[in-house]
């Protein structure tokens, strides 16, 4: 095994330290570094290895697979065991899977731990750091974690960016620093820094989120797993509505998407329930005979109708001959607003952690500012806004105009 399998700057997950903290935008490769780091140490070395993050409800939410495809990567398969609920070394060394939120019984009783590793660490509460660091006791024991930045706030941030501790490796590394940074994660980027470069920033260059007040989806969402019952018997005795597709196309450069949503405790006239973001597609540059591939990343979206974007008759056109049920969403004068009003009537909009797209542009969704006074204006400000049309489109139906003329065209195009 040879340092060339690694970024140059995970050299320092080699070196001891109480703490090593990587943090940075997307694309950077912190958490692929990080579990190939892991896997080479413990075939070194007997070690009790614990990697969490806050939810964690399954074995698939968390990077047991990132772990496992990395530990075949490198050609080491024969040193591993790889079960569905850990990861067990030759020499007796062991991977365990807990998430602090989610289990935090659990993480007490933990023993004999040599390195923790703490993903999607900017998630991750400041009880759940209460309970988790003196868990970690062994001696020469080490806490790694790796996260994108979200906001100056956040525990993880105020703990080890704002104030690090003594015996701590802390890393800012972003896309630059990946020498396999993959063109479909760069169509992306330029995308993001073409129209909005203060939002590239936060998402590719690692900066907190600023303009929190403008956000249109501020305080509205949380980002946890979720599964949706399977069978239509229990969806309907447990309230679940659904499924809602929705689908905004891509022009030139810009990204197309498909989102599968839910609805869970609707109840007419009292209250909207919960509206669950469950699966996404995403892809910037797509070409129109490519998008129904790009539609069938989303179980079963063959199955049930799309409601997408009208602009592009010809795309819809295209999707329904390769065998979709697709439609177009009426639009009209104010239709985004009232689109947007129905987003935030739901008590509360719960994104999948996998959705990754959806919880970039629901944290950088926004209203424009003034220039010069900073205050928060009633139109848009542009991008960071694909998921959430589509999820608009979607949700077509429970959208009401909310203007007199818009009504009256809408009831103009009803009655021909």
């Amino acid at each position: 095994m040879t340092m060339n399998q690694f970024p140059a700057w995970a050299e320092c997950l080699f070196r001891p330290a109480r703490y090593k903290i990587a943090h940075g935008g997307r694309g950077s490769g912190k958490s692929w570094a990080v579990a190939r780091a892991l896997a080479l140490l413990a075939t070194e070395r007997r070690k009790r290895i614990l990697c969490t993050r806050e939810f964690q409800n399954s074995i698939s939410e968390s990077c047991h697979e990132l772990l496992s495809s990395q530990i075949r990567a490198m050609g080491l398969g024969h040193k591993y065991e790889i079960q569905q609920q850990g990861i067990f070394g030759s020499n007796g060394s062991e991977f365990l899977f807990v998430g602090t939120g989610t289990s935090p019984e659990k993480i007490m009783s933990m023993e004999g731990v040599d390195i923790c590793w703490v993903e999607q660490a900017e998630r991750v509460s400041e009880r759940s750091f209460e309970i988790l660091l003196p868990t970690i006791r062994q001696p020469k024991s080490e806490v790694w974690c790796t996260f994108n930045p979200d906001e100056e706030s956040d525990p993880v941030w105020q703990r080890f960016i704002a104030a690090c501790p003594p015996d701590a490796i802390v890393v800012q590394v972003n896309w630059r620093d990946n020498p396999w940074f993959p063109p479909e994660l760069e169509r992306e980027r330029e995308y993001l820094y073409r129209i909005d470069p203060e939002s590239a920033e936060h998402v590719w260059g690692g900066r907190p989120r600023t303009n929190q007040s403008a956000q249109i989806l501020r305080g509205r969402y949380v980002v946890q797993p979720f599964e949706v019952p399977a069978e239509p018997a229990h969806r309907k005795a447990q309230n679940w509505d659904g499924p809602y597709l929705g689908s905004d196309f891509g022009f030139a450069n810009d990204p197309t998407t498909l989102v599968k949503l839910w609805v869970q405790g609707f109840v007419h006239g009292k209250s909207m329930g919960r509206l669950h973001v469950e699966y996404e597609a995403y892809r910037v540059g797509v070409e129109i005979v490519r998008t129904p591939a790009l539609f069938d990343e989303i179980p079963g979206a063959r199955d049930h109708l799309i409601r997408a974007d009208s602009a592009r008759p010809e795309t819809i056109s295209h999707i329904r001959n390769c065998g979709f049920r697709i439609e177009a969403c009426e639009k009209w004068k104010g239709s985004v607003e009232d689109g947007i009003a129905v987003l935030r009537s739901f008590e509360k909009i719960i994104i999948h952690p996998r959705c990754v797209h959806a919880q970039e542009e629901a944290r950088l969704w926004s209203y424009r500012r003034d220039r010069l006074t900073g205050d928060v204006l009633p139109d848009l400000a542009p991008g960071n806004d694909h998921i959430w049309d589509a999820a608009r489109y979607a949700l077509g139906p429970m959208v009401k105009p909310t203007n007199s003329l818009a009504i009256w065209q809408r009831l103009n195009r009803m009655t021909g």
